[in-house]
């Protein structure tokens, strides 16, 4: 049998590799502790001044009503809500236990998500809206971007079939959507539990730590529409490192010591 010759030519090309990206997180490395205090200072600032905007859009979407799930009482303040706001998830109801299933999980989400407005509006009591987007099973949810409807969630369907779907689920819908910003892979449960960082090399000139753990630098960091913690923030804010760099995740080293 050949599968201890597989097996070996596996191990071989697993040590290959890792051993690349050691020399080469190596190298970035030594490139890093070349900058001088200026370079650091260069790159905190722009970190900063990111930080800022987040923090004057966060302000923003507050005023709006963004982070509360609230009521809208008139197809005007519909119509107005929605072109105040970039991101619109519309809960059509009237009042039964499905409505108040999806009333619960949409609580949940508006505190989660500040980057888009969860309202809902009585399907019953708005024909001319309900007859124009052609609302007929409740719950549905309309999913607004950009002052038009995108997509819909109608009932349960999309959602198990059930009404005991998780908020979990309610929301990875929505993200595929992208009525609201999800990192792809991780559940919203995921991104919300507290960071593990794992400093696998730091240096005293510069202050300098080369981290591994969850929600690092991610493809979402530099979207000024994703609100959330990010340990960037918290090391530069801080000023307990100049500079941190993101390893590669399969990257060891005996050395590593927990933050």
């Amino acid at each position: 049998m050949e599968h201890p010759k597989v097996q070996e030519i596996i191990e071989k090309q697993v040590l290959t590799v890792a051993k690349a990206m050691e020399e080469k997180l190596d190298e970035e490395i030594s490139a890093l502790e070349r900058l001088d205090l200026d370079d650091l200072e260069v790159l905190r600032e722009r970190r900063l001044q990111q930080m800022k905007k987040m923090a004057e859009k966060r302000s923003r979407w507050i005023s709006l009503g963004h982070g509360d799930y609230t009521e809208i009482f008139s197809e005007k303040d519909f119509f107005s809500t929605v072109k105040a706001s970039d991101r619109v998830v519309c809960h059509f109801y009237r009042e039964n236990w499905p409505c108040k299933v999806m009333d619960k999980h949409l609580s949940i989400l508006a505190k989660q998500h500040l980057e888009t407005r969860f309202v809902k509006i009585h399907a019953e009591k708005s024909p001319f809206l309900a007859e124009k987007l052609k609302i007929i099973v409740l719950p549905t949810l309309a999913l607004i971007k950009n002052a038009k409807v995108d997509d819909y969630v109608v009932g349960f369907d999309q959602l198990g079939g059930t009404d005991e779907f998780s908020t979990e689920e309610l929301e990875e819908r929505l993200a595929k959507s992208q009525v609201i910003s999800f990192e792809e892979g991780v559940s919203g449960k995921a991104q919300r539990q507290t960071h593990q960082i794992q400093i696998l090399f730091q240096s005293d000139t510069p202050h300098l730590a080369i981290i591994k753990g969850d929600e690092l630098e991610s493809e979402h960091e530099d979207r000024e529409d994703v609100p959330g913690y990010n340990c960037l923030d918290f090391v530069l804010s801080n000023k307990q490192f100049d500079l941190i760099v993101k390893a590669p995740e399969k990257f060891q080293r005996s050395n590593a010591a927990h933050l």
